[in-house]
């Protein structure tokens, strides 16, 4: 019988890098669509990147999640956020309701919100909720271990089973989001533990702490550290003593979205330092990330350079839930449709600036990728799965 840890070296071992040779396959065509070379900017460099990712020269994601891992934090007793801990099931329940602004977001993005129970320190019963609890909150950090290295390998393979019974129902694009009052205490602590930035620059003011509110999460994080002492060169050490069960989580989703090839969409902060986790586990999963915002956090943006991820948005938000990563799909789409959709010089008869089209470049430039993949549909618009 596997152990846990076997199980996730398992995870590990199947990601791979994505297809470079699907990745040039796409860019040509990219090259012929009726337009000056690059002139779509980042959007060209999104779909090419997602065609690599997929091994798909023609992407699409008719079907999208938002895994929304929700979790309740012991260091909130130190005084470091502006709610109280019982907003965490709270807002637990207005997800399953849907009136978060993930659910509104997600609703205009075609996109499933899935909740997930992995730590929260309540007793919570609703038909849509997955209940993979795996403690009732974490272990006051600033005293010792947030949990257990044992804990933090089970919530890390409780987000890769959702994102493997996803896939199995055909979801091919996941959005990381995450629930827990204290959440941006344990992600910033989890950044000066693994990159070495002094927890003052990592703080930031999450759910709305005054000047007096930062400085004394900067002193919690520090006491936490030393307490802990934490050991950079194990992601796994970091993980269960300063971070929390829905960032081990989330760095579970992102490692099975990328052991599946399947694209994953960074949302903010809380995300990141999972994301930064996942690619000290495995630095391949950094290939299939996709950067959605530069949150108003302190430290975000700094986490996303530490990753050498470019985000998509800028729109000063700090909500967290998956909010920014949900706004960005609609980008997503866009560079989508604009492969799908988009007229070649020749097919449309229009010059290409060095060779005037004709009948007989269209029918050869229009096979150049292959006709199997240039017989796929356009992404429908009525949400239809």
């Amino acid at each position: 019988m596997k152990t846990e840890e076997q199980k996730l070296e398992q995870v590990l071992d199947k990601i791979t890098a994505p297809d470079q040779n699907i990745a040039a396959e796409t860019s040509a065509h990219v090259d012929i669509l009726t337009k000056p070379p690059g002139s779509l900017g980042k959007l060209e460099d999104l779909v090419i990147r997602l065609a690599g990712m997929t091994g798909q020269a023609r992407p699409r994601f008719d079907r999208r999640a938002v895994i929304v891992m929700a979790a309740d934090h012991g260091v909130v007793a130190e005084g470091i956020s502006a709610f109280p801990a019982e907003v965490t099931p709270q807002m637990v329940m207005n997800f399953l309701a849907g009136g978060a602004a993930v659910n509104v977001l997600a609703r205009h993005a075609r996109a499933e919100v899935i909740c997930v129970d992995i730590g929260v320190n309540a007793d919570l019963d609703h038909a849509n909720l997955l209940s993979r609890n795996i403690r009732k909150g974490t272990a006051n950090m600033a005293q010792g271990a947030a949990m257990t290295r044992d804990e933090a390998i089970q919530a890390i393979l409780v987000g890769v089973d959702v994102v493997t019974a996803e896939v199995a129902k055909g979801t091919g694009l996941f959005v990381t989001g995450e629930m827990g009052i204290g959440n941006t205490t344990a992600s910033a602590a989890v950044m000066s533990a693994l990159t070495g930035i002094a927890p003052a620059s990592a703080v930031g003011r999450g759910t709305g702490l005054d000047d007096a509110g930062v400085l004394r999460k900067a002193a919690v994080i520090s006491q936490a550290l030393s307490v802990n002492t934490p050991d950079p060169e194990d992601a796994l050490d970091v993980l269960c003593k300063v971070g929390g069960l829905e960032i081990a989580g989330l760095t579970g989703v992102i490692l099975a979205a990328a052991a599946h090839r399947c694209p994953v969409v960074v949302d903010g902060f809380i995300s990141t330092a999972a994301a930064l986790i996942a690619r000290k586990l495995a630095p391949l999963s950094a290939a299939y990330m996709v950067a959605s915002h530069t949150s108003h956090e302190n430290g975000h943006a700094a986490l996303l350079r530490e990753l050498d991820l470019k985000p998509m948005l800028d729109l000063d938000m700090r909500l967290g839930e998956g909010t920014g990563g949900v706004l960005s799909l609609h980008l997503i789409d866009a560079a989508c449709l604009i492969l799908n959709e988009m007229a070649t010089f020749a097919s449309a008869g229009v010059s290409d600036g060095t060779n005037q089209a004709s009948d007989s470049d269209s029918s050869e430039k229009e096979h150049s990728t292959g006709s199997s993949i240039l017989t796929v549909s356009p992404i429908q618009g009525d949400g239809s799965r």
